[in-house]
């Protein structure tokens, strides 16, 4: 028997217990998340599981343990054990599911380490690299953007917002290893040090040289305006969706809904899953003033969501509104 989990204690709960729990997260309108809930079904009946506990929860119920476990489609099954997910299924995929579920049963709780494996440690130069490259044009400074801890750092960091730079900070107050084995591995003393693409630039008179220059401002990103990338995303296409998934694979009710109704249309459009980029899915309710999604525009012009699409379908306007001729 599958059992929901109805709120977050629920579910803290029942991935708490010392036997391994195995958790659905599913949604009524996924036709999918029927075979994974009747696989589990079957998996309880099995006498050489009886330890084993399985729930089922609603995704889009409980966003906040969906987006930490980065559940973005359904169905998705994680196994967990004392409070600690060990693997999980992506998918409708039977065959894996049985197996893991199976294999992962079958680990004695004795055979299981008392504490936590610690993670290898990772060396210095692979950890230098990581960072160095964790955004294109990264600075390694005292302190923060917001509230640097050295006159040169403050300079370097009103220089590059100055430029508009879009740019990484690491502060290496915070790490001493990484302080140190930086002026090493790129050979520069001091800091702050700026990298573009991994590369040294420099530090502040290096920066200040090449902007003087003209070289540095044609290698560092720029940043975009939120407005200005909102209405060149609503003005992509003639009929532009807004969408949690894309139309072969929504990811809420509603979209799949609304991708139903548009098809049946014959006219095109393109669409933009809000679930890759929460800086447009938080800014377009803001820009459009509409708190859901789907979000349907027409020449950059928003219509509205799925109830208003629904309306203006019965009204039999629906394709002359998206042709732009309403």
């Amino acid at each position: 028997m599958t059992a929901d989990l109805k709120s977050e204690g629920d579910y803290t709960q029942a991935i708490a217990a010392p036997v391994m729990a195995v958790v659905h997260f599913m949604a009524d309108w996924a036709p999918e998340c029927a075979t994974i809930k009747a696989v589990l079904e079957e998996l309880g009946k099995d006498p050489a599981l009886a330890q084993v506990k399985f729930y089922q929860l609603q995704a889009e119920g409980l966003p906040e343990i969906s987006m930490k476990h980065e559940i973005v489609a359904v169905p998705t099954v994680l196994l967990f054990r004392q409070g600690k997910a060990i693997d999980r299924v992506d998918g409708v995929n039977a065959a894996e599911l049985t197996k893991k579920v199976k294999s992962h049963a079958a680990t004695k709780l004795s055979d299981l380490p008392l504490g936590p494996i610690p993670a290898p440690k990772e060396d210095l130069d692979s950890k230098l690299k990581r960072l160095i490259n964790a955004h294109k044009c990264m600075l390694f400074m005292k302190g923060h953007p917001d509230e640097p801890k050295c006159g040169f750092s403050r300079q370097t960091v009103g220089v590059l917002n100055g430029l508009n730079a879009e740019f990484g900070t690491f502060d290496i107050l915070t790490d001493d290893e990484v302080r140190q084995g930086l002026k090493t591995y790129s050979n520069w003393p001091t800091f702050p040090q700026l990298y573009v693409d991994g590369d040294l630039i420099g530090g502040l008179d290096i920066i200040n040289e090449m902007i003087e220059a003209g070289e540095l401002q044609t290698m560092i990103p720029t940043k975009v305006q939120l407005d200005d990338k909102l209405k060149k995303l609503v003005n992509k296409a003639p009929v532009m969706v807004f969408m949690k998934g894309d139309p072969e694979t929504p990811k809420c009710g509603f979209s799949r809904t609304l991708m139903e109704i548009l098809k049946e249309t014959k006219v095109e459009f393109a669409t933009f899953d809000i679930l890759t980029d929460d800086e447009v899915r938080q800014g377009l309710k803001k820009f459009s003033n509409w708190p859901t999604y789907p979000q349907v525009y027409v020449k950059g012009d928003l219509i509205g969501g799925l109830d208003i699409i629904k309306e203006v379908q019965e009204s039999g306007d629906l394709v002359p509104t998206l042709k732009g001729e309403a």
